[in-house]
């Protein structure tokens, strides 16, 4: 391999290289047996694009909005946690790539950078990723403060009642640094030190887990989350039609299909397995972003192509950032843009609204061909 990365697996295998054991296992692992993990990326590997030909593509158009908020390309940047393990200047940098990319950036509510840094630090359009802590007020402040800096959504994390079980992070007894955002907030929850440190060490993580998240959040709670913004809702974490067709009941503004990066449940459907499923629920009333296991142009085109309104990227751009830093971050997101518009040529679609179903081929579409 030279030294230039040309995709997403070569960024892999550098931030390999360069991150500690005990990080690269955390931002590359799954839970438990990590077959969800292998099954994100290995279920696109099994859809097939059907191209048209003879299309003038001498123009690709890649743009689209989501919430109205114009992009360069159906791409977001996930709100994936604690990117100064990655790299010291962690997701300001990110938030900058997502700036020249002209692209979203979804900041987690677990970022070692603060909102308030993030938000000073380009004109990124930022969405803030929320979970909901027994401490109610805690979440509200934070939503206050995403509100105040800028911030433009709120994407509800509804996946995590209880931390799923990732043994590497057992195993290497990972140690996080500290979360700025909740100095002087929820410390005396842990060791009463006066900065948040975690240390996962065996089930401490868990233990972790279980004094902080709050385990009763329900759908009445989204009523509570609409009354304390007037930023649009989006809940994170929707893998079926039933609870597709809950979310629009209680009135979210997205939905996104996602399996929390297969950190959760093992043995939950690979997003892109499910993610038609969630389309046809929703019916077009709402937006559907999808998220998991996204590493190609190709498999931006597969999900769009299955009904997904935009895609969303998470561990592509850690892994540039932990191997070439603020560069490394853009270049992927640039790399899969690349991608997607060539895959955009090859299969006849100009722009984003070309691309349809008979666009792809899935393992149901093979079976049903062959009753």
């Amino acid at each position: 391999m030279g030294d230039e990365p040309v995709n997403v697996k070569e960024y892999q295998e550098l931030a390999k290289q360069a991150l500690p054991k005990m990080y690269y296992d955390y931002f590359a692992g799954g839970s438990e047996d990590q077959h969800t993990l292998r099954e994100n990326t290995e279920a696109f590997q099994r859809i097939t694009i059907r191209p048209r030909i003879l299309v003038d593509v001498s123009k690709i158009d890649m743009s689209t909005t989501i919430l109205g908020y114009k992009t360069s390309a159906p791409i977001m940047i996930a709100p994936t946690a604690m990117h100064k393990l990655a790299h010291p200047e962690g997701e300001v940098l990110t938030a900058k790539a997502a700036a020249a990319c002209n692209v979203i950036m979804g900041l987690s509510f677990m970022s070692t950078c603060t909102i308030e840094e993030v938000a000073s630090s380009c004109n990124a359009i930022r969405f803030f990723q929320l979970y909901v802590y027994k401490r109610r007020e805690i979440s509200a402040l934070m939503v206050k403060r995403a509100e105040m800096n800028g911030f433009k959504a709120i994407l509800l994390t509804v996946d995590t009642p209880k931390l799923g079980r990732r043994e590497a992070d057992i195993k290497n007894k990972m140690i996080a640094p500290q979360l700025k955002n909740f100095e002087g907030l929820v410390s005396t929850e842990v060791d009463d030190a006066s900065e948040i440190t975690i240390c996962f060490e065996g089930s401490n993580l868990e233990a972790f887990a279980s004094r902080i998240f709050d385990p009763s959040l329900s759908w009445k709670d989204i009523a509570w989350l609409k009354s304390i913004t007037k930023l649009p809702v989006l809940i994170k974490g929707v893998l079926t039609r039933e609870d597709a067709i809950k979310a629009m009941e209680v009135g979210v503004e997205g939905i996104i299909v996602s399996n929390h990066g297969a950190r959760q449940l093992d043995y939950v459907p690979a997003t892109i397995a499910v993610l038609e499923e969630v389309v046809a629920a929703v019916r077009g009333r709402i937006p559907v972003l999808f998220d998991g296991g996204i590493r190609r142009g190709t498999d931006i085109f597969k999900a769009l192509a299955l009904g997904a309104n935009a895609v969303m990227i998470g561990r592509p751009v850690v892994y540039g950032l932990a191997a070439k830093g603020g560069y490394g971050a853009r270049r992927v997101i640039e790399m899969l843009k690349d991608e997607l518009e060539l895959t955009m040529a090859l299969s006849g679609c100009p722009t984003l609204n070309d691309i349809t179903r008979n666009h792809v081929v899935t393992q149901i579409d093979n079976h049903h061909s062959r009753l």
